[in-house]
């Protein structure tokens, strides 16, 4: 042993501090620094590929909807004598001139029967307007029926309520069933 080797023995057993040490620990710091800033290069990469993958998602067709309902409601309509069967939501209010479209689902029980459904806005200054939808589907089918089609409205912003009603003269039978589901206001 020579007098380096004997410096370094002493210093390691009672410093822990030799040249040796000293470049292992230096070359331990690279190794770490460098899998760092690997590490934060993959994470950034990773990051972006989220984030280019999500915005390109976020550009598929959506609607904003307010459900009003989104049970099924059933109009059982029947007229021994006269009369005429109406679903009526109330709206309290409503602001509805963000939207623009109505949407429901809607089906007649009997095939043979041809029945034309009366849709009716109503607001808090009295003005009303109604839609008919000809010819109820007897399998489910959703319906959208633009807030332009009731001509009567001018002021959506405070709408008191909608009706959906069968009429006498609008159906051929006296007695059937017709469901309306998922009420709603698209944007």
């Amino acid at each position: 042993m020579d007098k380096k080797d004997i410096y370094e023995h002493l210093a390691e057993i009672y410093l822990n501090a030799s040249p040796k040490k000293k470049k292992q620990d230096k070359t331990h710091f690279k190794l770490y620094n460098n899998l760092f800033i690997i590490s934060v290069l993959f994470l950034v990469g990773l990051g972006t590929a989220l984030i280019s993958f999500s915005s390109k998602k976020n550009n598929l067709p959506s609607e904003t909807a307010l459900f009003v309902i989104n049970d099924l409601h059933k109009i059982n309509f029947n007229f021994n004598p006269v009369k005429k069967e109406a679903f009526i939501i109330n709206l309290n209010r409503l602001n509805l001139s963000r939207f623009k479209t109505l949407a429901f689902s809607v089906k007649n029980t009997d095939s043979k029967d041809i029945v034309s459904l009366r849709i009716e806005f109503t607001n808090a200054f009295k003005e009303k307007s109604e839609v008919y939808l000809r010819n109820t589907p007897s399998k489910w089918q959703e319906f959208k029926i633009a807030f332009l089609d009731f001509k009567n409205i001018t002021d959506w912003s405070e709408m008191s309520n909608i009706s959906f009603s069968v009429e006498e003269w609008n159906a051929q039978k006296d007695k059937g069933v017709l469901y309306i589901d998922n009420v709603r206001f698209l944007k």
